[in-house]
């Protein structure tokens, strides 16, 4: 059995790093829905558990040191998002090995293809659970030695 939560939270996670690092150092809205897919609210008003994990996934990256955010706008987004110094350094460092195969990039020309923010790029291109798990705890395993 699979842990599909943990699949969801890693492309969650990675989507709005990537989101932030294409903004950066701009501010900007991230949408829970532009992350997740849309949801619709029961009758009660209340949003799915995918929904809720995804914006819990954006409260618990800037618990986590790898974002800032002024407020959440409901339940529909957190507002004036940016990287941390923490979240830029580490998308900008250099991705120890091809994320495909595994193997170390051989040439200076290929490190430079190699960044972390390529790496996590290629892994949500590729739609491969398997890969993006790979990057996104090599992305926490590094981020936590930076602490």
């Amino acid at each position: 059995m699979t842990d599909s939560h943990i699949d969801d939270f890693y492309r969650d996670a990675g989507l709005v790093l990537k989101k932030l690092y294409r903004a950066f150092p701009r501010k900007i809205a991230i949408y829970v829905e532009d992350i997740s897919g849309p949801d619709e609210p029961d009758e009660y008003g209340l949003h799915s558990n995918r929904y809720l994990a995804c914006l819990s996934t954006m409260v618990w990256l800037a618990e986590q040191g790898y974002l800032t955010y002024e407020s959440t706008i409901r339940q529909e987004a957190i507002d004036q998002a940016v990287l941390t110094h923490r979240g830029f350094t580490l998308l900008s460092s250099h991705y120890p090995f091809d994320p495909a195969s595994h193997t170390q990039p051989t040439v200076a020309g290929d490190k430079a293809l190699h960044s972390n923010i390529a790496a996590l790029r290629g892994a949500l291109k590729s739609c491969s659970a398997p890969e993006l798990a790979t990057v996104m705890r090599h992305l926490f395993t590094v981020a936590h030695r930076f602490h």
